[in-house]
Protein backbone atom coordinates (compact mmCIF):
# COMPACT_ATOMS: atom_id res chain seq x y z
CA UNK A 1 0.00 0.00 0.00
CA UNK A 2 0.73 3.27 -0.28
CA UNK A 3 1.17 5.95 2.74
CA UNK A 4 -1.37 8.45 3.50
CA UNK A 5 0.17 12.43 2.51
CA UNK A 6 2.28 13.64 4.95
CA UNK A 7 5.00 16.89 5.30
CA UNK A 8 8.77 16.13 5.23
CA UNK A 9 11.26 18.06 7.07
CA UNK A 10 15.19 17.17 7.46
CA UNK A 11 16.86 19.42 10.39
CA UNK A 12 20.14 20.26 10.27
CA UNK A 13 20.53 20.14 14.02
CA UNK A 14 18.80 18.63 17.61
CA UNK A 15 17.67 22.47 18.58
CA UNK A 16 16.00 22.62 14.82
CA UNK A 17 14.19 19.08 14.91
CA UNK A 18 12.31 19.83 18.74
CA UNK A 19 11.59 23.35 17.25
CA UNK A 20 9.92 21.67 15.03
CA UNK A 21 8.00 18.47 17.05
CA UNK A 22 6.54 21.76 19.07
CA UNK A 23 5.54 23.64 16.06
CA UNK A 24 4.01 20.29 14.05
CA UNK A 25 2.38 18.86 17.06
CA UNK A 26 1.53 15.34 18.05
CA UNK A 27 0.54 14.17 14.71
CA UNK A 28 4.33 14.86 13.59
CA UNK A 29 6.48 11.70 14.05
CA UNK A 30 10.63 11.15 14.34
CA UNK A 31 12.42 9.34 11.25
CA UNK A 32 15.16 7.52 12.28
CA UNK A 33 16.10 4.06 10.17
CA UNK A 34 11.99 3.92 9.35
CA UNK A 35 11.87 0.03 9.59
CA UNK A 36 9.22 0.53 11.84
CA UNK A 37 7.77 3.43 11.02
CA UNK A 38 7.29 3.01 7.16
CA UNK A 39 6.15 -0.47 7.34
CA UNK A 40 2.96 1.04 9.74
CA UNK A 41 2.48 4.20 7.69
CA UNK A 42 2.10 1.92 4.73
CA UNK A 43 -0.37 -0.41 5.89
CA UNK A 44 -2.12 3.20 7.42
CA UNK A 45 -1.28 1.92 10.64
CA UNK A 46 -0.02 5.21 11.44
CA UNK A 47 -1.06 8.17 9.51
CA UNK A 48 1.16 11.14 10.73
CA UNK A 49 1.13 14.61 9.11
CA UNK A 50 4.87 15.25 9.11
CA UNK A 51 8.24 13.45 9.34
CA UNK A 52 10.84 14.65 10.86
CA UNK A 53 13.75 13.03 9.59
CA UNK A 54 16.94 12.61 12.07
CA UNK A 55 19.29 11.36 9.30
CA UNK A 56 21.22 14.60 8.30
CA UNK A 57 21.88 15.36 12.21
CA UNK A 58 25.61 15.00 12.13
CA UNK A 59 25.58 15.65 16.25
CA UNK A 60 23.51 12.41 16.56
CA UNK A 61 25.90 9.79 15.20
CA UNK A 62 29.16 8.53 16.03
CA UNK A 63 30.84 6.19 19.59
CA UNK A 64 33.13 8.32 21.89
CA UNK A 65 34.78 7.27 25.02
CA UNK A 66 34.80 10.30 27.85
CA UNK A 67 36.11 8.43 31.16
CA UNK A 68 34.51 5.24 32.48
CA UNK A 69 31.95 5.10 30.13
CA UNK A 70 30.59 5.39 26.39
CA UNK A 71 28.43 7.07 24.73
CA UNK A 72 26.96 6.61 21.51
CA UNK A 73 24.64 8.81 19.60
CA UNK A 74 21.13 7.96 18.64
CA UNK A 75 21.61 7.67 14.97
CA UNK A 76 24.65 5.49 15.00
CA UNK A 77 23.85 2.77 12.75
CA UNK A 78 24.01 -1.26 13.77
CA UNK A 79 26.84 -1.34 11.16
CA UNK A 80 28.79 1.12 12.96
CA UNK A 81 28.15 -0.45 16.25
CA UNK A 82 29.29 -3.92 14.47
CA UNK A 83 32.27 -2.22 12.58
CA UNK A 84 33.52 0.03 15.81
CA UNK A 85 36.81 -1.24 17.57
CA UNK A 86 36.40 0.83 20.64
CA UNK A 87 33.32 -1.36 21.55
CA UNK A 88 34.62 -4.50 20.85
CA UNK A 89 37.06 -3.76 23.05
CA UNK A 90 35.05 -2.20 26.01
CA UNK A 91 31.43 -3.58 25.46
CA UNK A 92 31.52 -6.44 23.37
CA UNK A 93 27.84 -7.35 24.56
CA UNK A 94 26.73 -4.94 22.50
CA UNK A 95 28.47 -5.28 19.12
CA UNK A 96 27.30 -9.53 19.83
CA UNK A 97 23.64 -8.32 20.36
CA UNK A 98 23.70 -5.79 17.12
CA UNK A 99 25.15 -8.61 15.13
CA UNK A 100 21.75 -10.59 15.21
CA UNK A 101 19.31 -7.75 14.21
CA UNK A 102 17.67 -8.15 11.26
CA UNK A 103 20.26 -8.73 8.21
CA UNK A 104 22.93 -6.66 6.90
CA UNK A 105 20.61 -4.65 4.57
CA UNK A 106 18.67 -3.52 7.47
CA UNK A 107 21.68 -2.73 9.70
CA UNK A 108 23.06 -0.60 7.55
CA UNK A 109 20.28 1.50 7.94
CA UNK A 110 19.04 0.88 11.33
CA UNK A 111 19.73 3.02 14.35
CA UNK A 112 20.23 2.03 18.04
CA UNK A 113 18.37 4.99 19.06
CA UNK A 114 15.46 4.23 16.65
CA UNK A 115 15.52 0.56 18.37
CA UNK A 116 15.65 1.72 21.47
CA UNK A 117 12.78 4.53 20.96
CA UNK A 118 9.97 2.32 19.71
CA UNK A 119 9.70 0.33 22.78
CA UNK A 120 9.19 -2.77 20.81
CA UNK A 121 9.74 -5.64 23.90
CA UNK A 122 10.98 -7.84 20.68
CA UNK A 123 13.74 -5.47 19.87
CA UNK A 124 17.27 -6.43 20.68
CA UNK A 125 18.89 -2.94 22.01
CA UNK A 126 16.18 -2.63 25.21
CA UNK A 127 17.46 -5.37 26.75
CA UNK A 128 21.14 -4.97 26.13
CA UNK A 129 20.79 -1.79 27.36
CA UNK A 130 19.36 -3.07 31.00
CA UNK A 131 22.04 -5.84 30.99
CA UNK A 132 24.35 -3.47 30.67
CA UNK A 133 22.94 -0.81 33.21
CA UNK A 134 22.97 2.33 30.16
CA UNK A 135 21.24 5.39 30.76
CA UNK A 136 19.55 7.53 27.64
CA UNK A 137 19.99 11.20 26.93
CA UNK A 138 16.39 12.66 26.28
CA UNK A 139 16.51 16.41 24.99
CA UNK A 140 13.30 18.71 24.81
CA UNK A 141 12.22 21.77 25.05
CA UNK A 142 12.65 22.12 28.95
CA UNK A 143 16.02 21.26 28.30
CA UNK A 144 17.92 17.54 29.09
CA UNK A 145 17.49 14.79 31.04
CA UNK A 146 19.50 11.17 31.71
CA UNK A 147 17.28 7.93 32.36
CA UNK A 148 18.17 5.23 33.80
CA UNK A 149 17.51 1.56 30.98
CA UNK A 150 15.79 0.15 33.45
CA UNK A 151 12.65 1.63 34.07
CA UNK A 152 12.43 3.41 31.08
CA UNK A 153 10.13 0.62 29.33
CA UNK A 154 6.81 1.32 30.75
CA UNK A 155 4.53 -1.14 28.50
CA UNK A 156 3.91 -2.27 24.96
CA UNK A 157 4.97 0.88 22.48
CA UNK A 158 5.65 2.83 26.07
CA UNK A 159 8.57 4.75 27.12
CA UNK A 160 9.31 7.58 29.30
CA UNK A 161 10.59 9.50 26.21
CA UNK A 162 7.96 12.36 25.95
CA UNK A 163 6.45 13.42 22.40
CA UNK A 164 8.15 16.47 22.80
CA UNK A 165 11.62 14.71 23.42
CA UNK A 166 14.49 13.38 21.29
CA UNK A 167 16.36 10.92 22.51
CA UNK A 168 19.91 11.78 21.35
CA UNK A 169 22.62 9.26 23.17
CA UNK A 170 23.14 6.29 24.87
CA UNK A 171 25.66 6.06 27.65
CA UNK A 172 27.08 3.01 28.45
CA UNK A 173 29.37 1.59 31.77
CA UNK A 174 32.33 0.46 30.75
CA UNK A 175 32.42 -3.08 32.40
CA UNK A 176 35.28 -3.99 34.60
CA UNK A 177 37.98 -5.87 32.96
CA UNK A 178 37.66 -9.77 32.69
CA UNK A 179 33.86 -9.22 32.23
CA UNK A 180 32.49 -12.04 30.63
CA UNK A 181 29.37 -11.60 28.51
CA UNK A 182 26.79 -13.12 26.57
CA UNK A 183 23.55 -12.45 24.06
CA UNK A 184 21.91 -15.54 22.88
CA UNK A 185 18.81 -15.43 20.98
CA UNK A 186 16.64 -17.81 19.32
CA UNK A 187 14.78 -16.91 16.00
CA UNK A 188 13.08 -18.56 13.14
CA UNK A 189 15.13 -17.06 10.48
CA UNK A 190 17.54 -14.49 8.87
CA UNK A 191 16.33 -11.04 10.24
CA UNK A 192 12.97 -12.14 12.30
CA UNK A 193 12.60 -10.91 16.16
CA UNK A 194 13.24 -13.29 18.88
CA UNK A 195 11.49 -16.22 19.81
CA UNK A 196 13.28 -15.37 22.96
CA UNK A 197 16.46 -13.98 23.80
CA UNK A 198 19.04 -13.56 27.23
CA UNK A 199 21.57 -10.86 27.53
CA UNK A 200 23.97 -11.54 30.18
CA UNK A 201 27.06 -9.25 32.02
CA UNK A 202 29.11 -11.22 34.51
CA UNK A 203 31.93 -10.79 36.78
CA UNK A 204 33.42 -13.60 38.56
CA UNK A 205 35.39 -14.09 41.67
CA UNK A 206 37.44 -17.41 41.08
CA UNK A 207 34.98 -19.95 40.72
CA UNK A 208 32.26 -18.27 42.11
CA UNK A 209 29.68 -15.45 40.85
CA UNK A 210 30.77 -12.04 41.79
CA UNK A 211 28.26 -9.85 40.20
CA UNK A 212 25.76 -10.56 37.02
CA UNK A 213 23.04 -9.03 35.44
CA UNK A 214 20.34 -10.70 33.16
CA UNK A 215 17.57 -9.50 31.30
CA UNK A 216 15.19 -10.98 28.71
CA UNK A 217 14.04 -10.24 25.66
CA UNK A 218 10.19 -10.42 24.32
CA UNK A 219 9.06 -12.48 26.80
CA UNK A 220 6.79 -9.49 28.20
CA UNK A 221 5.36 -6.60 27.37
CA UNK A 222 8.80 -4.60 28.46
CA UNK A 223 12.46 -6.15 28.37
CA UNK A 224 12.62 -7.99 31.57
CA UNK A 225 15.36 -7.87 34.23
CA UNK A 226 15.84 -11.37 36.14
CA UNK A 227 16.12 -9.90 39.21
CA UNK A 228 15.73 -12.99 41.26
CA UNK A 229 18.12 -15.27 39.39
CA UNK A 230 20.88 -12.31 39.58
CA UNK A 231 20.55 -12.81 43.64
CA UNK A 232 20.35 -16.20 43.38
CA UNK A 233 23.52 -17.12 41.58
CA UNK A 234 25.70 -14.20 43.36
CA UNK A 235 28.34 -16.02 45.25
CA UNK A 236 27.64 -19.56 43.92
CA UNK A 237 29.45 -21.43 40.92
CA UNK A 238 28.40 -21.99 37.50
CA UNK A 239 27.55 -25.30 37.75
CA UNK A 240 24.63 -27.21 35.88
CA UNK A 241 22.05 -27.15 39.00
CA UNK A 242 22.94 -23.23 39.75
CA UNK A 243 22.11 -22.99 35.61
CA UNK A 244 19.38 -25.37 36.02
CA UNK A 245 17.41 -22.83 38.45
CA UNK A 246 18.25 -19.26 37.39
CA UNK A 247 16.73 -20.47 33.87
CA UNK A 248 13.64 -21.32 35.90
CA UNK A 249 14.00 -18.32 38.09
CA UNK A 250 13.79 -16.46 34.80
CA UNK A 251 11.04 -18.58 32.89
CA UNK A 252 9.37 -17.41 36.34
CA UNK A 253 9.00 -14.21 35.14
CA UNK A 254 7.63 -14.31 31.68
CA UNK A 255 4.51 -13.84 30.14
CA UNK A 256 5.15 -13.89 26.32
CA UNK A 257 2.11 -13.61 23.54
CA UNK A 258 1.43 -16.47 21.79
CA UNK A 259 1.89 -15.69 17.89
CA UNK A 260 3.38 -17.55 14.92
CA UNK A 261 6.73 -17.89 16.92
CA UNK A 262 4.89 -20.33 19.15
CA UNK A 263 2.94 -20.73 22.37
CA UNK A 264 3.55 -19.00 25.52
CA UNK A 265 4.87 -22.42 27.02
CA UNK A 266 7.06 -23.10 24.41
CA UNK A 267 8.63 -19.29 24.48
CA UNK A 268 9.07 -19.68 28.02
CA UNK A 269 10.54 -22.38 27.85
CA UNK A 270 13.10 -21.17 25.14
CA UNK A 271 13.84 -18.22 27.64
CA UNK A 272 15.06 -20.71 30.32
CA UNK A 273 17.44 -22.30 27.49
CA UNK A 274 18.35 -18.71 26.01
CA UNK A 275 19.44 -17.85 29.85
CA UNK A 276 21.15 -21.21 30.04
CA UNK A 277 23.35 -20.55 27.59
CA UNK A 278 24.18 -17.27 28.25
CA UNK A 279 25.24 -17.68 31.17
CA UNK A 280 27.46 -20.51 30.44
CA UNK A 281 28.95 -18.55 27.57
CA UNK A 282 29.22 -15.73 29.57
CA UNK A 283 31.40 -17.80 32.59
CA UNK A 284 33.58 -19.08 29.54
CA UNK A 285 34.47 -15.56 28.46
CA UNK A 286 35.38 -14.47 32.14
CA UNK A 287 38.98 -13.91 32.62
Amino acid sequence: MIPAGFDYHAPRSVADAIKLLGDLGPDAKLLAGGHSLLPMMKLRFAEPSALIDLGRIGELRGIEQQGNEIRIGAMTTENDILRSKLLSDKVPLLVEGAGWIADPQVRYKGTIGGDISHGDPGNDHPALAIALDASFVLKGPKGERVVKADGYFLGLYSTQLDPSEILTQIRVPIPPAGSGWSYQKLKRKTGDFATAATAVLLQMKGSSVAKVSIALTNVGATPLKAREAEGFLAGKSLDEKTLAEAARLAMSICEPTPDQRGDAEYKTAMCGEMTRRALKVAAERAK
